[in-house]
């Protein structure tokens, strides 16, 4: 991997690590600390993802306008500032102004360390995307585990810890990225956008479908970082135990890595198969997860989930980034980081109300209804490219 690969790397570590301190037990502060119901804490994070969503078109962009550099400075400074107003201020409602703030400047970071990922070596391929999402894992294994264990001491310390974190990452940003220099653009290696014969909106609508899935398996997945979190406390699974389950995760992906290798070579670099595959176990994850009652089902739920995970998530931004047009790689990676954040912002807020209204068991069948849905629309994403193909060929 290129030098600049790495130093992106070690930054997306350091910015996941100081996050992972709280993102846990956002829920748990909310409805445990601050006295809120689930439905309460649904929508402070949906506000936070909703800031994060438009963070992540502004940030994808930004970085097509003004490169990778001025764009990841930028969204760290809104982090920064929202991150020290939380340390100091984490009352009510206090608490809800700045992590929605500091949920923008996330968003800005995310899709401008993807893309600009992709460009520093672009014949990486998905690899490239792979090691940034072994990276955010990395990050949240530390900071899970760091998290659980401060949390333990004194919940002020969680903000103060993050805080930390955000000032090293600013720092590795402007000595580490200036110099980095990025492609102006590849090429898409599926259909170029403006092929005279083809309407580049093919290529745009194809990204929108496989997103649907993505943005339902976001649905899902997050409930384990909120109804599913509250649950745990309600059957006397410790805050500790909790943020092992997040630990466990981080190092699965990270020390699973050279066996995940081995195993896609299965799929002849079919990205559809792996993703479809990710989802079925997806669902596996969510069946024990709703018969356990105890500590060791849960961290079977967790394990079953972290494999499918592996599958689903470093694929869709490599589809991003095949499909992307010249000079649009920003944007698109935006698009995809968007609609994983707009997963996070509608689930905390859907598993909340139908918790609320109709308890766990209504919320897991719906759960594995969304990953029905998810198979049908990874199934069929590039049908219309396919036909346009076919179309360019016989013209």
């Amino acid at each position: 991997m290129p030098r600049s690969l790495w130093l992106l790397i070690i930054g997306m570590v350091v910015n996941v690590i100081g996050s992972s301190f709280l993102w846990p037990l956002n829920s748990i502060y909310i409805h445990d600390y601050l006295g809120k119901s689930l439905s309460t804490a649904g929508f402070v994070l949906m506000l936070n993802s909703a800031a994060s969503v438009a963070g992540n078109l502004v940030g994808g962009t930004l970085f097509d306008r003004i490169g990778g550099y001025k764009s990841i400075l930028l969204g760290i400074g809104i982090s920064l500032m929202a991150v020290a107003g939380l340390t100091l201020w984490h009352d009510w409602p206090q608490y809800v102004i700045f992590l929605t703030i500091a949920g923008f400047g996330s968003g800005i970071i995310f899709p401008a360390m993807y893309a600009m990922s992709g460009s520093v070596w672009p014949d990486g391929g998905r690899r490239a995307f792979n090691a940034i999402y072994v990276a955010q894992n990395l990050g949240v294994a530390v900071g899970s585990a760091l998290g659980g264990i401060v949390a333990g001491i004194s919940f002020e310390l969680i903000f103060l810890a993050n805080l930390i974190m955000y000032v090293v990452f600013f720092v590795i940003a402007v000595f580490g990225y200036k110099g980095i220099k990025v492609a102006s653009g590849a090429q898409s290696s599926v259909l170029q956008e403006n092929s005279p014969r083809f309407k580049g909106n093919k290529i745009l609508q194809a990204l929108l479908i496989v997103c649907i899935g993505y943005l339902l398996c976001w649905v899902a997945y997050v409930q384990w970082q909120t109804t599913i979190a509250s649950y745990t406390q309600e059957i006397n699974v410790s805050l500790t135990q909790y943020s092992l389950l997040w630990t466990v995760n981080g190092a699965l992906i990270v020390l699973g890595q050279p066996f995940l290798n081995r195993f896609l070579k299965w799929f002849n670099r079919s990205l559809k198969a792996q993703m479809v595959l990710g989802m079925v176990i997806f669902a596996v994850s969510f069946i024990v997860a709703a018969y356990s009652n105890s500590f060791s089902g849960f961290m079977a739920g967790m394990i079953i989930l972290t494999a499918g995970e592996m599958l689903i998530w470093p694929a869709v931004p490599a589809i991003a980034s095949d499909l992307a047009p010249k000079g649009r790689e920003g944007f698109y990676q935006g698009i995809v980081n968007s609609t994983a954040t707009g997963g996070r912002m509608i689930g905390p807020l859907l598993g909340g109300i139908l918790v609320d209204l109709y308890g766990m068991s209504m919320l897991f069948i719906i759960l594995i209804g969304l990953f029905a849905v998810s198979i049908v629309t990874t199934l069929i994403y590039d049908r219309g490219i396919k036909e346009s193909k076919q179309i360019v060929k016989v013209s």
